[in-house]
């Protein structure tokens, strides 16, 4: 999946599967030249599968509202091929196509409202009055882990019924499932998130209550009730779904702020600009480097035609600063309008959590500008070494309470 590319190219061969890319490169040039050059480009199999790159946003658009054609039920996530298929294809909520997605969405829609959303606007800035205040007196800490990931992670604990009292541990154990660390230690400490929620939903089997587990345990698709493995694995994907893009973009925007001060403080003094601000947070940090698709029938994208069973890649951060729909793409600007990213996604895909999402990072933003006077950054950043999510691993800071 290395390729070569002619001038104005900015590399003479790139491979955009080298996490090292996203870690310590830069991937924006390479994306530009692909617009330009080669918007819809094949890449041949290596330890990968052969897949069709697509970076311009209409192309990417066009994707993601046509689930007949580009089907997630295969996977939507480049995996080795050694890895063979996602166990989660056509069982999750990420990895299913309509009908039985949308089915799916319904049984756990009512908790990502905008009624229940508000509904725990309150809660959520406690959680973070406490969470701020927490960081602030441990002198330095991480950003990431510290700040960014403890609210989302008490929201989506709050709505799938994990006990105030065992949401700790399983932060320390999402902390070492989807943090730094050996491949080993990850994989421990994500069996004993699926062993807690083994337990968790033989619990709601005998005790149901108002919240997503029991939802899962109960509800029914065409009829029938959900398998265990499937509430497991849906689980799963609402623990990750619920925190991951409120980490990473609050996380990368924070960064942002901080390389940008002057942004940081016009915030602060006019709040009537926290909602084009989140929404420019969200272009600019992308979270997701790639979604993928497969094609369920011959199709032309762009000037292509695909066949049926081709994988297409779709890069998501290069949608958010394609020139030809966004004015000054590079530009970091809290009040962009119009801002019709794609990073929550679109068509029957969108992020069920986008109303949530926006929420959180809301709320975070507005609790950091009142109770903060400083935010220093006291050592480099650790950007995530992945193709599947663009972030911060780590952001050392120290925190000042206003």
């Amino acid at each position: 999946m290395t390729m070569t590319m002619t001038a104005p190219a900015p590399e003479t061969a790139v491979s955009l599967v080298d996490p090292e890319l996203y870690a310590t490169g830069d991937p924006y040039p390479v994306w530009r030249w692909m617009r330009d050059h080669d918007p819809v480009r094949r890449h041949e199999a290596t330890e990968y599968p052969a897949f069709w790159s697509v970076t311009r946003y209409d192309d990417i658009r066009t994707v993601y509202n046509n689930a007949r054609v580009f089907s997630s039920a295969q996977g939507i996530l480049l995996r080795p091929l050694a890895h063979g298929n996602d166990p989660g294809g056509g069982r999750t909520l990420a990895l299913t196509d309509p009908p039985r997605h949308k089915a799916l969405r319904s049984l756990v829609a009512n908790w990502f409202t905008t009624r229940s959303v508000r509904a725990l606007e309150d809660a959520m800035r406690g959680a973070v009055r406490d969470v701020v205040a927490r960081a602030a007196g441990l002198g330095e800490c991480d950003f990431v882990t510290d700040v960014a990931a403890r609210l989302p992670l008490y929201v989506i604990c709050r709505l799938m019924g994990v006990p105030a009292h065992e949401q700790e541990m399983l932060f320390a154990l999402t902390s070492r499932a989807f943090g730094a660390g050996d491949p080993e230690t990850r994989s421990i400490a994500h069996q004993e998130i699926m062993g807690y929620f083994v337990e968790l939903m033989y619990r709601r089997m005998d005790e149901p209550a108002d919240d997503l587990v029991s939802a899962l345990v109960n509800g029914e698709v065409d009829g029938e009730l959900l398998s265990e493995e499937d509430i497991l694995l849906n689980c799963d994907n609402l623990l990750v779904g619920g925190t991951e893009n409120v980490r990473l973009a609050v996380s990368g925007g924070m960064k942002t702020f901080l390389d940008r001060p002057g942004d940081w403080e016009r915030l602060r003094a006019d709040r009537s600009l926290m909602p084009t601000a989140v929404e420019e947070v969200l272009r600019w940090t992308s979270s997701a480097t790639h979604i993928m698709r497969t094609v369920t029938e011959p199709v032309t994208l762009g000037d292509r035609l695909l066949d049926a069973g081709d994988r297409v890649v779709l890069w998501t951060p290069s949608a958010n600063r394609d020139e030809r729909y966004f004015t000054d793409p590079d530009v970091f600007d809290i009040t962009r309008r119009p801002n019709r990213h794609l990073a929550l996604g679109a068509g029957e895909h969108f992020c069920l959590g986008a109303m949530m999402t926006r929420t959180e990072m809301r709320i975070l933003f507005d609790e950091l500008l009142d109770s903060v006077r400083s935010i220093e950054q006291t050592a480099p950043e650790v950007p995530i070494r992945s193709i599947v999510v663009n972030g911060l691993e780590s952001l050392p800071v120290r925190i000042s309470p206003a």
